[in-house]
């Protein structure tokens, strides 16, 4: 069962995370399916409907990157100011 190793895989990998990251999004599968269930009223969601969620969180985090305008930023002040 994943259930079991969840634990484990979560702490071994942070330390990776840490040294060999400048930035991570860590994201609970268990919220998206939470939001699937809650918000969107999906009684049975798909890998596409979590990975959409994923995808709109990463858009809206980087829009400011990706379009001009006064709030622009590149990714070292991104990390900065997170």
């Amino acid at each position: 069962s994943d259930t079991v190793v969840e634990p484990y895989n979560a702490t071994l990998s942070v330390h990776q995370l840490v040294e060999n990251s400048d930035e991570t999004f860590c994201i609970d599968n268990e919220a998206l399916y939470d939001i699937c269930f809650r918000t969107l009223k999906l009684n049975t969601p798909t890998y596409g409907d979590l990975n959409h969620l994923v995808s709109a969180v990463m858009s809206g985090i980087t829009t400011c990157l990706r379009f001009p305008g006064q709030l622009n930023a590149d990714l070292r002040k991104l990390a900065v100011n997170m």
